[in-house]
């Protein structure tokens, strides 16, 4: 992206061009679901509907426990929500841990099959920064022992190698990663 259409980018009302999900993953605690929030605070038309993974689990997959199997069923069902969503105009925003490489890939080719924008974002805050901020208070009871299977640290966390935007959020503030952000759906014609 030039330096001008970047500019312009981050500096015009923003509208959405149609449906799409911004995949957000990333540890408990890097920033998926602030960063996401923030994007979509800059938009000034068009829907926009955010699938925080905390708020689905609760609502959607309540049942759903913390083994491999169960995890990769509620990305599962996250995804189908948002390429449905998608495939009717609305620009999705997941934040999601989403651990597992093959889960994350099954969502995105299902998007791909409907023919729907999917962008992958990683969040790749490193688990010290995240066990510092430890917003839920998870890596605290992971260390007294009180919880184990926590994600990046007794757990698994299939970082993407190639995602579509890298952002380590413990270098950037709010603002500059939802301007790389922002930059990247212009690039790619989801917002104008």
């Amino acid at each position: 992206m030039t330096n001008v259409a970047k500019q312009e980018a981050l500096t015009t009302p923003l509208t959405i061009m149609g449906g799409g999900t911004v995949w957000f993953t990333g540890l408990p605690s890097a920033g998926k679901s602030t960063l996401s929030r923030a994007v979509a605070d800059r938009l000034s038309t068009g829907r926009v509907e955010l699938l925080d993974g905390d708020e689905v689990r609760r609502n959607l997959s309540a049942g759903l426990g913390f083994s491999r199997a169960d995890r990769e069923a509620n990305i599962e069902r996250i995804g189908f929500v948002a390429d449905l969503l998608a495939r009717n105009g609305v620009l999705v925003f997941a934040a999601v841990i989403s651990p597992y490489l093959d889960a994350r890939a099954r969502v995105r080719e299902r998007h791909e099959r409907s023919d729907t924008p999917f962008i992958e974002v990683h969040v790749a805050t490193s688990v010290e920064e995240c066990a510092s901020r430890d917003v839920k208070g998870l890596y605290a009871k992971q260390r007294s022992g009180e919880l184990t299977g926590l994600t990046g640290v007794d757990d698994v966390y299939e970082a993407p190698p190639e995602p579509d935007l890298r952002l380590d959020t413990s270098g950037n503030t709010v603002d500059d990663s939802a301007d790389a952000v922002v930059a990247l759906l212009w690039e790619r014609g989801m917002l104008r």
